[in-house]
């Protein structure tokens, strides 16, 4: 059962992530034309803050 209940909130965190970080502009910070690697950095930023968050909030609700 923990091991759905975790699933689920790595999920839940990294669409939260993604929600959040989509309101920075990657674009203006690299080379103009270059979207596709501006979509691809926040896929991985997500995907890291949603680890990292999903990680925390299990240690906090002993979930392991």
């Amino acid at each position: 059962m923990t091991h759905w209940l975790k699933v689920g909130l790595y999920l839940m965190m990294f669409a939260v992530s993604f929600w959040a970080l989509s309101g920075l502009d990657f674009a203006k910070v690299l080379r103009k034309g270059q979207v596709n690697k501006a979509q691809v950095l926040l896929f991985l930023m997500s995907l890291a803050l949603g680890w990292m968050s999903a990680e925390f909030l299990a240690l906090l609700l002993n979930l392991k």
